[in-house]
C-alpha cells in the first residue's frame, strides 16, 4: 500500500514536472508572439500529448468508438430507421435548432458528424496530461472558438436552412445578406443591433430625474419620487463603468430604477465619465473617493439622512465591497455612512472567474499595459470583443447566419443596443483591477490591499448585505459571488438569492405576469457550501425584484416626506440622464 501511495506522488510530481517543463518552455514565445495564448496553448497541449504516447493511444481508441457510433447511426438513418443521436447539443446551443437538422437524415449526419469531432477534441484538450489546469481551460477555449467558426451553420452550402430561404426568396436573402456583410464590413464589426435602433434620452434612460453632482468622473444622478411619501434611508446605486448606466434604466417596463421609484424609495445612481488619455493616471483609490464615497455624502446631505442603502453592480459591486471594508476602518462603526448594502453579480473572490480566466496571466496583462500606456486606456471595442468572443456562438456567429447568409434585419433589443455602447477603461485603474483582484486576488486577503490610505479587510464589514447571484452568468459565476458569505463578518446578516438567467437578464429581471423567470433565496451560514445552501433554499417563482424589498422595506426606515432636492442643487447641472452617458 505504502508503495502504491509513494508510485502516486511520484507520477504526481512527474506530471507537475512535465507541466512546468512544457510550459516554461513556451513561455518566451508566447511573452513575445502570443500573449493570450491563442496558438501557444495548443502547440502546449500537442507537445503534452506527444509525450504521453499511451494516454494518447486511449484517447485514439475512444475517438475510434465515436467513429464507429456514428456509422452505424449513419447506417440507419440512410435506411430510414430510428436511431437516438450520437451527440446530442447542449440544451443552449441553438444552432441546429431548425427541424431540418433531425427530420432530413443527410443534414442530421453532417450534424452529428460536426457535434462528435468537437466534443472529442474539447475532451481531448481538457484531458490533456502534463499541463495545468489553467493551460489545458486555455487550449480548449481557443480551439472550442475555432470549432464554433468551423461550425456548417456558418456556411451556405452546408447550412440547409440558408439554402431554403436562398430558393423561397429567389436570391434576395442572399443579396441582402451581402448588403449586410458590406455594411457591418464599412463598421469593422458583426453587428448585433442598429447604431439607430433606439436613442438614449429618448426610448432609453427616460425615468425623470436630475444631475445632483458631477465632478471628473462621475455624475450622479436622483430620480424624481413618484409616491408622496418614500423611505426614509435613500438607495445609491453604483453602476459599473464598464458600459453605462442605463443597463438599469432600460425601457419603462424593465427600468430597475423605476420600479424602485414607483415602489416609494429615493434613488441615486452613478453615470461614470467616458475617460480619454487625460484620465490615464486615475487609479481605483480614485474611483472610491471621487467617486462611492462622494456621491454618499451627497446622497446624505440630499436627503437628509444620517446613511444610506449602498448597491453594487458587477466591477460596481467590487468596488463597493472595497468601499465597505475601507469606510468601515476609515469611519468607524459610529460614523458608518452605509447602514445596509447589496452586491449584484459580483465578484469579491476571483479564485475562478469563469471563462475569463483566460485572458488572465502575467504575459496577457503586460500586454494590455503595453497597448493602454500607448493610448492612456483600454478601448472600449477591446473590452466588448472579449467579452462576446466568451460566448462566439450567441454574440457573433449567431449573426454571421441571421445578418449574412439568411439576409435578416437587426433584431432593435434594447439591452443589445446598451452592450454595444461601450466605454473605455482608465490604463492605470484597469491595471490595479486586473493585477490586485484578478492575478493576485487580493481582496480577500486581510490587509493585502491598501486603498486610499487604508488596509482592506472584508471581516470589517458588520452591515446587513442582501447579495444576488445569476444562475447562467458567464461573467461573475455565481458559486464565486456567493462565497462573499465567507468574507464578511460572521456578524453581519446575509440574504443570498440566485435568480435564474445570465449577467444581464438576471439583474434585469422586471416583475411580470405571468413570471418568467424564478430564484432561490436563503440566509447562508459562514462556511456554508453552495451545494448545500442549494439543496436547502426556497425556490420561488417570478422576480427576485419583490423579495428585495421586502428584505429593504424594513431597513429603510418609515415613509417620510420626499427631500426638497431641486432646492438644494444648482439647476445649470441639467436633467436626467446627464451628460456623461452621451460621451462615446
Amino acid at each position: 500500500m505504502y508503495t502504491n501511495v509513494l508510485a502516486k506522488k511520484q507520477n504526481h510530481s512527474l506530471a507537475q514536472g512535465e507541466a512546468t517543463m512544457i510550459e516554461e518552455a513556451m513561455a518566451s514565445v508566447q511573452k513575445r508572439f502570443d500573449p493570450f495564448g491563442v496558438t501557444t496553448s495548443l502547440l502546449n497541449a500537442q507537445a503534452a500529448w506527444m509525450m504521453h504516447p499511451q494516454e494518447l493511444s486511449r484517447a485514439i481508441g475512444a475517438m475510434s468508438g465515436d467513429v464507429i457510433a456514428l456509422q452505424t447511426h449513419l447506417m440507419r438513418r440512410a435506411f430510414g430507421l430510428p436511431s437516438e443521436d450520437v451527440v446530442t447539443p447542449h440544451a443552449d446551443d441553438a444552432r441546429f435548432a431548425g427541424p431540418v437538422w433531425s427530420d432530413s437524415a443527410t443534414w442530421d449526419i453532417v450534424k452529428e458528424t460536426y457535434l462528435a469531432i468537437t466534443h472529442r477534441v474539447e475532451d481531448m484538450l481538457f484531458e490533456t496530461p502534463g499541463l495545468s489546469d489553467k493551460e489545458r481551460r486555455r487550449a480548449a477555449f481557443w480551439v472550442r472558438k475555432w470549432l464554433n467558426a468551423m461550425a456548417p451553420t456558418n456556411f451556405f452550402l452546408t447550412n440547409p436552412v440558408a439554402m431554403s430561404k436562398y430558393v423561397e426568396t429567389h436570391g434576395e436573402s442572399l443579396t441582402q445578406g451581402f448588403s449586410n456583410f458590406m455594411r457591418d464590413a464599412q463598421a469593422k464589426n458583426i453587428r448585433i443591433v442598429d447604431e439607430d435602433a433606439f436613442k438614449v434620452g429618448t426610448d432609453l434612460a427616460i425615468t425623470p430625474g436630475r444631475v445632483v453632482f458631477r465632478n471628473r468622473l462621475v455624475e450622479l444622478l436622483h430620480y424624481t419620487p413618484t409616491t408622496a411619501k418614500v423611505h426614509r434611508t435613500p438607495i445609491v446605486i453604483i453602476t459599473p463603468w464598464i458600459n453605462k448606466f442605463y443597463v438599469l434604466d432600460l425601457t419603462p417596463r424593465r427600468s430597475m430604477v423605476k420600479y424602485l421609484t414607483d415602489q416609494g424609495y429615493s434613488v441615486f445612481i452613478t453615470s461614470w465619465k467616458n475617460p480619454t488619455a487625460d484620465l490615464a493616471q486615475v487609479n481605483f483609490d480614485n474611483y472610491l473617493l471621487e467617486g462611492v464615497d462622494q456621491v454618499v455624502d451627497v446622497a446624505r446631505k440630499l436627503s437628509k439622512s444620517a446613511q444610506v442603502h449602498l448597491t453594487g453592480y458587477c466591477i460596481g459591486g467590487t468596488l463597493v465591497a472595497t468601499y465597505m471594508a475601507w469606510a468601515s476602518r476609515h469611519y468607524g462603526e459610529k460614523n458608518m455612512p452605509v447602514a445596509h448594502w447589496t452586491l449584484l453579480t459580483t465578484l469579491t473572490d476571483f479564485s475562478k472567474p469563469g471563462d475569463i480566466d483566460v485572458y488572465i496571466d502575467e504575459g496577457s496583462i503586460a500586454a494590455l499595459e503595453e497597448k493602454m500606456a500607448k493610448t492612456g486606456f483600454l478601448d472600449g471595442n477591446d473590452m466588448a470583443s472579449s467579452f462576446r468572443m466568451l460566448r462566439s456562438n450567441s454574440l457573433i456567429w449567431h449573426y454571421f447566419e441571421r445578418s449574412y447568409l439568411f439576409g435578416e434585419p437587426l433584431p432593435p433589443i434594447d439591452v443589445l443596443f446598451w452592450n454595444t455602447d461601450t466605454t473605455r477603461m482608465p490604463a492605470a485603474m484597469h491595471s490595479f483591477y486586473l493585477r490586485e483582484m484578478y492575478l493576485n486576488n487580493n481582496l480577500i486577503k486581510r490587509d493585502a490591499l491598501t486603498i486610499a490610505g487604508e488596509p482592506i479587510d472584508l471581516d470589517r464589514i458588520t452591515q446587513p448585505l442582501y447579495a444576488v447571484g445569476a444562475e447562467d452568468d458567464h461573467i461573475v459565476p455565481w458559486r464565486q459571488s456567493y462565497k462573499i458569505r465567507r468574507y464578511v463578518n460572521i456578524k453581519a446578516p446575509v440574504r443570498y438569492v440566485l435568480t435564474t438567467s445570465g449577467h444581464i437578464f438576471g439583474i434585469v429581471n422586471a416583475v411580470v405576469t405571468p413570471p418568467r423567470r424564478s430564484f432561490w433565496v436563503a440566509a447562508p451560514e459562514r462556511n456554508e457550501s453552495n451545494e448545500h445552501w442549494l439543496a436547502r433554499a426556497d425556490r420561488k417563482a417570478g422576480s427576485w425584484w419583490e423579495d428585495w424589498l421586502d428584505w429593504l422595506s424594513p431597513q429603510c426606515g418609515p415613509l417620510v416626506a420626499p427631500p426638497d432636492i431641486d432646492a438644494e442643487v444648482d439647476p445649470e447641472l441639467g436633467t436626467a440622464p446627464g451628460t456623461y452617458v452621451f460621451e462615446k
